[in-house]
């Protein structure tokens, strides 16, 4: 599996390609189509990432010593959103996603064009996912 590095550095590339804000979102919606679904079980208030408009649910096994997340929304740009974030921290060992900057949403210029409440949503779920990570990181040790 590609370092979290590399799977940003791709993000970046391939978000460099549109011309303008519609096919960048076109493309999240896309990307957000393709998320392989959260199992109906983890739909629950447990996963529900607080501070986000939309419901997004994200559940996190680790398996192989790395963190596997599947999620759902019921917002289809957030979907996008999640999707990404899914592409850069999934299968990637919890100190990994722990250590990485998330840089590639500003070079993507994604923050900037959310509305304040879906941008504290992008930071929710950063942040929750990286509470996985710890929680998980604390099972290796």
């Amino acid at each position: 599996m590609a370092e979290i590095a590399s799977i940003q550095k791709e993000i970046i590339e391939e978000f460099s390609f549109f011309e303008d804000w519609m096919q960048r979102y076109e493309h999240m919606i896309e990307l957000g189509k393709s998320l392989p679904l959260i199992d109906t079980q983890h739909k629950t208030d447990d996963n529900i990432i607080k501070g986000c408009q939309s419901k997004v649910w994200v559940h996190a096994e680790l398996e192989k010593d790395k963190l596997v997340f599947t999620a759902d929304s019921d917002a289809i740009i957030t979907k996008g959103i999640i999707a990404l974030l899914i592409r850069v921290f999934s299968n990637q060992p919890p100190a990994a996603i722990l250590a990485a900057e998330t840089d590639f949403i500003d070079q993507i210029g994604l923050k900037e064009h959310l509305s304040p409440t879906r941008a504290n949503g992008l930071l929710s779920m950063i942040k929750q996912m990286k509470l996985y990570a710890i929680a998980f990181q604390t099972q290796l040790n």
